[in-house]
C-alpha cells in the first residue's frame, strides 16, 4: 500500500518528531497557526486509546488483549492549531489523557503493532484530508507515518533541559524523577520493534536545549517557508 499523501500543490506536509520535553507540541501548534496549516498531535491519539483501554478494563500488560480491543474506540482529532480537540466515542478526552496513569501506560500500549497499524491509518487519513497542508507531530511521523512529508524536522534537547520543561508543566513534580521518567520513556519508544522513535535520514535536526520557544518556532517556520519557496 502506498504511504504517499496527496494534497493540493500549494499545501505542505510538515513532520515534526522528537522525544518528550523538546518543545514539540508548543512549536508544532505555533508553526501551524503562523503558516495557516492544520495541526495533529499524534501522541494524543495514543494517549486516547490508552485512556479508553484503562477505562474499559483492558489489561494493558497484555499485548494480545490490547490488540484485540484496539479497533473498538472511535477517536476523532480536531486539527485547529489554536484549539485542538480529541474525543473518544464522542467524549472529550483532552483532559483525562494527560493524567499520570495514562502517561505511565502509553508506551506499553503504543508499542503493540495492532495499535500502531490502526492509529497510523487514522493519521494518514487526517493528513490526506488536510487540503491546505498540515503539521503532524509525533515520534515516527517522518520515518513511518508520512515518509513522503515535504519537510521533516527532528527536535532534540538535553535530558536536563527536557526534565526542567516538563517539571515546569506539572506542579510539585520532582526534577530528578522527571528526568529518569523521560529517559525510561525514550528507551521504551526508541527500543520498540514497531515504528520506534527515530530521526529520519532526511530530517533536519534542531537542538532546542539553548533556544527559547520563540527561537525554535522561528527556526521551524523559516525551514518550512524555504521549502515552500523552493517547491
Amino acid at each position: 500500500m502506498s504511504t504517499a499523501v496527496e494534497t493540493a500543490s500549494s499545501a505542505v506536509i510538515v513532520a515534526i518528531d522528537g522525544p518528550s520535553g523538546t518543545g514539540k507540541s508548543s512549536t508544532s501548534k505555533a508553526v501551524a497557526a503562523k503558516l495557516g496549516l492544520s495541526y495533529l498531535d499524534t501522541g494524543a491519539q495514543y494517549r486516547a486509546i490508552t485512556w479508553w483501554m484503562l477505562n474499559n478494563g483492558i489489561d494493558v500488560s497484555s499485548p494480545a488483549e490490547i490488540a484485540t480491543a484496539a479497533a473498538k474506540p472511535v477517536i476523532v482529532s480536531g486539527t485547529d492549531p489554536s484549539a485542538p480537540t480529541i474525543t473518544v466515542d464522542g467524549e472529550d478526552a483532552s483532559g483525562p489523557i494527560r493524567t499520570q496513569e495514562v502517561t505511565s501506560k502509553v508506551s506499553a500500549v503504543s508499542a503493540v503493532p495492532g495499535v500502531r497499524t490502526i492509529i497510523t491509518e487514522l493519521q494518514r487519513s487526517i493528513a490526506a484530508g488536510a487540503e491546505g497542508g498540515i503539521v503532524v507531530e509525533g515520534r515516527d511521523i517522518g520515518t513511518t507515518v508520512l515518509p513522503d512529508a515535504d519537510i521533516k524536522i527532528f527536535l532534540t534537547a538535553s535530558p536536563e533541559a527536557r526534565a526542567a520543561r516538563r517539571s515546569g508543566e506539572v506542579k510539585g513534580s520532582d526534577l530528578a524523577a522527571t528526568r529518569e521518567a523521560l529517559i525510561r520513556r525514550d528507551a521504551a519508544d526508541s527500543g520498540r520493534k514497531t515504528s520506534p522513535l527515530a530521526k529520519a535520514d532526511d530530517a533536519v535536526e534542531v537542538d532546542t536545549t539553548e533556544l527559547t520557544l520563540q527561537q525554535v518556532i522561528e527556526c521551524v517556520v523559516t525551514l518550512v517557508e524555504e521549502k515552500r519557496t523552493a517547491a
